[in-house]
């Protein structure tokens, strides 16, 4: 397995606290984040790169794991499974004994209500006739299948916005979809597209476990989304517009008042996640304003800044 170097891709030590890893990533995602690097296929996987790594490295549990390692530190991340890491997923499938097993990939959800007849022939030429919930020897009786677990990593966009695609597997075309307003920790269970039952016994079950990826400048909490938005000092304290991508891809004109406080919150009604219940609703968009200060200033401009101060003390 090809050894990816997370630290190296973030631009930052090994040592390097999560204060400096999240501020690392959020600096490369500003930059090769696909809505600023619109056709740019280069762009769009180095901005998938940096965001395995910030997985990785985000989470305390992983890094240690990583750290450990390695390359195989995905192994290690499905207890009891053996499971191949995502890039391993469908050349590697198989079964390792027990009642349930869990895999780790990457890509689209699948068209869960629709299509099911696609799915089975799917999943059947890869689970099929591999075990049958972990049960060794001879029965009598009909026993089912083995259940299977994958966790299913998708961006931002993904979620808030569908994806209706087709993919080729192993010579097979598949459409694949992901339902608007799909939300982290979804839990999705896929009826007999586990592993194929003994003497007679029904197909075990699929289940897939959603997680959104960290975007670089929005979070979600509830209906409702918060965006981080560098506004300078100059901005801040004269008052202007700035412009924000929204994750439909439109471009939101947003007001900054003059004397804006940093972390201020603006609230754009109806900009918000798209609701689980209804596309048609969504949560509100709140935009926290983040002040940045001026670096490197120059001779003339701290006098400036000295005869403001004077001025204000006056």
């Amino acid at each position: 397995m090809e050894f990816k170097d997370y630290y190296k891709i973030l631009g930052v030590e090994k040592e390097a606290t999560q204060e400096e890893i999240k501020k690392a990533y959020r600096k490369l995602a500003l930059k090769y984040h696909p809505d600023r690097n619109p056709d740019n296929k280069q762009a769009e996987e180095k901005f998938k790169e940096i965001t395995e790594a910030n997985e990785v490295l985000s989470n305390p549990d992983k890094r240690k794991r990583y750290d450990q390692l390695g390359a195989n530190w995905k192994y290690h991340d499905q207890p009891g499974a053996g499971g191949p890491g995502m890039e391993d997923f469908f050349s590697q499938f198989g079964g390792r004994g027990g009642g349930r097993t869990t895999y780790q990939y990457q890509g689209d959800l699948g068209d869960m209500f629709g299509n099911i007849g696609g799915f089975s022939d799917f999943f059947e030429s890869f689970f099929g006739g591999r075990g049958s919930g972990g049960q060794g020897g001879h029965f009598a009786g009909a026993r089912k299948g083995q259940d299977y677990e994958a966790n299913l990593n998708l961006t931002l966009e993904e979620v808030f916005n569908g994806v209706d695609r087709q993919i080729s597997v192993d010579g097979k075309k598949l459409r694949v979809k992901i339902q608007p307003g799909t939300r982290d920790n979804t839990r999705l269970r896929l009826r007999s597209m586990g592993a194929s039952g003994s003497h007679g016994g029904e197909k075990g079950d699929l289940y897939l476990n959603v997680h959104v990826l960290d975007h670089p400048f929005y979070e979600v909490k509830g209906d409702d989304l918060f965006y981080n938005l560098d506004v300078d000092l100059y901005t801040a304290v004269l008052g202007g517009n700035v412009q924000v991508q929204t994750l439909d891809h439109k471009t939101l004109s947003i007001v900054i008042p003059a004397e804006t406080d940093n972390g201020k919150l603006l609230k754009l009604r109806g900009q918000g996640m798209v609701s689980k219940d209804s596309s048609s609703k969504r949560g509100d968009l709140y935009v926290r304003i983040l002040v940045q200060i001026p670096k490197h200033l120059s001779k003339e401009e701290k006098e400036l800044f000295k005869k403001l101060s004077q001025l204000r003390k006056d």
